[in-house]
């Protein structure tokens, strides 16, 4: 069986590699360069705390899949089960996280709720205005910069061929899809979409529109302190702008997000830029997390383009339009924790027809209407 994927970030590298594994002869086509786009704005957040909860069973595929990384890609993501904090600073925000706490135990995922003795004692330093907070401790983070090369490179190992820098021309016939490609023709039964904020416009190609518009995060990294923070750090808000987050590189120093407003994107030519009068509200919401970060140094900014569908799930799963054509796009921003176990799951449904873990709430079709 012949795939194309379409999209070189995570879940575009990861796809093609679980599709090499088993047995499928692949080629990855990226229109820049293999994990510049969403997937290195990611803040690298690898949690499973705040999910929408049919979406665990593939989360929990995809937790497994990050224990496995280092031996799976044959070097190391940085991944780190370092656990996952969520601050509470309000009584409405507590019980939120009480109600999704018990809402998501049956999906298999258990929170430890902390009092403010226990924050302080674990985790000296966060949040010292927190009346609670929860805490997930087999999730982490992975390095974003990292992760997608890795797919790339261990697919590669598998036979996978990757063509980067170059746009497309898709055609779909009686044989399957033909590409056109900066390095000529290219042809296959399946087509695989994994191509981000892009995807919308490449399913709209085949009559399966979607509502989704492109968004940048806002982030940054500060100037390396000591290591003192393990956990990423986040917080349990309804305020629209203060869901702010941080974690310390081993390194030392603190990557963050959140805290602001994304930054609209323009699919052409797809780079957002950071709008610097944001940060000082961000950087204000960094502060009720850590207030010891009032006098540290900001050395770089950053964003990304990512694709969110306007009922805030990704469309994963086969065309209801063209047989052979498959999606795994619009995450949200929330998807790289899921990254390796969308490549895992899309790959068992295109090899297998059939997949073990649950995609129907993230149907193309749902759309149709």
């Amino acid at each position: 069986m012949d795939v194309i994927v379409l999209g070189g970030g995570l879940m575009g590298t990861a796809s093609a590699f679980f599709l090499a594994r088993r047995g499928a002869r692949v080629t990855l086509i990226e229109r820049n360069r293999i994990g510049t786009g969403a997937t290195i704005a990611s803040f690298g957040n690898i949690r499973r705390t705040g999910r929408y909860l049919p979406q665990m069973p593939l989360a929990h595929r995809s937790r497994a899949l990050w224990g496995q990384a280092q031996e799976l890609l044959g070097r190391d993501v940085e991944f780190r089960a370092t656990g996952h904090i969520r601050l509470i600073f309000d009584h409405d925000s507590l019980a939120d996280m009480r109600a999704f706490q018990g809402a998501a135990r049956p999906w298999g995922l258990e929170i430890d709720e902390l009092t403010p003795p226990e924050i302080r004692r674990r985790f000296p330093g966060l949040g010292p205005g927190a009346i609670a907070a929860s805490f997930s401790p087999h999730d982490g983070s992975g390095n974003p910069r990292l992760i997608a090369p890795a797919f790339a490179e261990a697919a590669t190992r598998l036979g996978v061929r990757i063509v980067e820098e170059t746009e497309v021309d898709i055609r779909h016939g009686d044989g399957g899809f033909t590409v056109e490609t900066r390095e000529g023709q290219i042809g296959a039964e399946r087509l695989l979409n994994c191509a981000g904020a892009w995807g919308g416009r490449i399913a709209e190609h085949f009559g399966e529109p979607v509502p989704i518009t492109a968004f940048g995060p806002q982030m940054g990294v500060t100037e390396p302190l000591p290591h003192r923070i393990l956990p990423v750090v986040g917080i349990w808000t309804r305020e629209k702008n203060g869901s702010a987050y941080l974690r310390q590189v081993e390194r030392g120093n603190i990557v963050f997000g959140g805290g602001a407003e994304r930054v609209p994107v323009a699919l052409d030519p797809g780079h957002a830029r950071i709008d610097p009068v944001r940060t000082p509200v961000q950087m204000r919401a960094l502060l009720r997390l850590v207030p010891a970060l009032a006098n540290v140094a900001v050395i770089r900014t950053w964003s990304g383009c990512e694709g969110y569908v306007q009922d805030m799930l990704p469309v994963m799963g086969a065309s209801a339009t063209t047989p052979g054509l498959f999606h795994a796009f619009g995450f949200c921003g929330h998807g790289f924790q899921l990254g390796p176990g969308v490549g895992d799951a899309i790959a068992e449904l295109i090899t297998t027809g059939t997949c073990e873990t649950p995609l129907d709430d993230f149907r193309i079709d749902r759309f149709a209407a």
